[in-house]
């Protein structure tokens, strides 16, 4: 008999992947899936909830195939999902529209407004009023869409999509839920009040079920997997990020930069910044974390090779990276402010856009590149003085995510939060946290805390002392740029309204 191993299937916002892994943590079989983003009008950012699926269960069939080939035994699966997704499901389950990411921004209006009449929201259910949130754009279609909102049976995110189809059962996990703008946390319930602003009915939302429920894999749900193996529900893809860096410790802060980018801290009760600037989420009930996400991560330096670079192919990236490392610290007081898709931690708002800032004739593609790398660290760094104003102590900061494959990009962080950051094995911590949470509810390791163990710390980069102490002294004038450009972005927002509407 071959090694057990648990699949941690992580369904994010352009893939699906999915990794079988033991109780060592060595990896037994990968997949990964995609699927495109749809844009269909400016600021609406969708996904086809069929091609995620799809996607999901292609990525859990071919790494279970590849695990059973090299000998190993599948004893289990855990999810792991983007957070903040909406879709409309009739009756039968079946979808009435695509779903709505967390990067879309048509609830605007409804996410100002809850800031200014409800501002106590936060406080209860721990999720910033922005447009990502469940709650505002459940308020968009109810004022926008009353009609289909009459005929929505139920309405769910990408874990009740994968739960309904896995297990038969339409349910959401308190880490999910945790993130919809729409949970009590402290009483683990819908929260009523949020309901009514919602314009939903609890029994419209997916069953509430811990991370750790075990759910068992109906017949037909073509995975190729036995019918009866547990399904773990699991968790939102932020905490169990921190999971799979073993950064579930008092102290320890786990920084991840994908499409977006997060830096996140796990606590042991829920705690709410007072003013607003990080959220908290759930994970299990002696664990929560607290943190903040940035809209702007990998997202850039894609737009970066697509815009400056075309002809380069699949090699502008590379290039530019080269380019950039070329560039000293600061890009010759060049600064950028990378809010291509507006900006969520710590300003949570809709309105910043991205600009340039001290341009001049000798600047290069180099510093151009340069700077915008330094702009997403910097707002990462923004997010980790949150914290600490918050009340947080970080000690320590882990790192995962595509980006750290980049020397260039690891250096770029340490430097900017002006400290040491670890870098564990591979790049799919998502992927490994949904495992490890499995692995706990199945006995397969001791709690999470000895699931944290198996995280394998491959490199540490520390920081320049010249480049930190550059950025430290560049932070608050990065910080007041937003600030200053408010009443800029607020006249493009108007003239985008009007000109896009002709």
């Amino acid at each position: 008999m071959g090694a057990q191993v648990v699949v941690g299937l992580d369904v994010g916002t352009t893939s699906a992947k999915a990794v079988a892994f033991d109780a060592d943590g060595a990896e037994h079989g990968a997949a990964d899936h995609g699927y495109a983003l749809l844009e269909p009008r400016p600021g609406w950012v969708e996904l086809d909830p069929g091609a995620v699926v799809e996607a999901a269960l292609a990525a859990l069939r071919d790494a279970a195939a590849e695990a059973r080939r090299a000998g190993a035994e599948i004893v289990g699966v855990g999810i792991s999902t983007a957070m903040h997704a909406v879709v409309a499901l009739d009756a039968g389950g079946a979808p009435l529209t695509n779903l709505v990411t967390w990067a879309d921004q048509r609830a605007a209006a409804e996410a100002e407004e809850l800031r200014r009449t409800h501002p106590e929201l936060h406080a209860r259910t721990g999720t910033p009023l922005h447009p990502m949130a469940p709650l505002a754009k459940l308020r968009w279609f109810a004022a926008h869409e009353p009609a289909l909102a009459r005929r929505t049976a139920r309405w769910g995110g990408v874990k009740e999509l994968l739960l309904a189809r896995l297990t038969g059962r339409f349910a959401v996990d308190l880490s999910v839920a945790s993130g919809t703008g729409l949970l009590d946390l402290r009483a683990g319930r819908w929260d009523a009040g949020a309901l009514v602003l919602a314009g939903v009915r609890s029994e419209q939302l997916g069953e509430l079920v811990p991370a750790t429920e075990r759910l068992e894999l109906v017949a037909g749900a073509d995975t190729g997997l036995p019918a009866g193996l547990p399904v773990v529900a699991g968790a939102g893809d932020g905490p169990l990020a921190n999971l799979g860096l073993g950064a579930v410790a008092p102290g320890i802060a786990a920084c991840s930069i994908g499409t977006s980018g997060a830096l996140r801290l796990c606590v042991e009760r829920p705690v709410v910044d007072p003013r607003g600037r990080v959220f908290c989420y759930g994970l299990v009930p002696d664990r929560w974390i607290v943190g903040g996400a940035i809209s702007n991560g990998g997202s850039v330096l894609r737009w970066l090779a697509e815009t400056l670079a075309p002809e380069l192919g699949d090699g502008a990236t590379e290039r530019l990276l080269e380019e950039a490392a070329a560039v000293p610290p600061g890009s010759d007081a060049l600064m950028m402010l990378p809010y291509l898709l507006s900006e969520r931690a710590p300003h949570w708002s809709v309105l910043p856009r991205g600009a340039y800032v001290g341009l001049t004739h000798d600047h290069t593609r180099g510093h151009l590149v340069r700077a915008a790398l330094e702009g997403v660290c910097q707002q990462l760094a923004l997010v980790e003085a949150s914290l600490r104003d918050a009340g947080q102590e970080i000690r320590e900061v882990r790192a995962t995510g595509g980006f750290a494959r980049s020397p260039l990009w690891r250096q770029l962080l340490a430097d900017a939060l002006g400290r040491p950051v670890r870098f564990a094995r591979g790049f799919e911590g998502t992927s490994f946290g949904a495992a490890l949470l499995a692995m706990s509810a199945l006995g397969l390791v001791a709690g999470l805390e000895r699931a944290a163990e198996l995280v394998e710390i491959e490199d540490v980069v520390d920081p320049d002392p010249q480049a930190a102490a550059l950025y430290d002294e560049l932070l608050p004038a990065f910080a007041e740029l937003n600030d200053a450009l408010a009443p800029t972005f607020r006249t493009l927002a108007d003239l985008r309204a009007r000109t896009s509407r002709r």
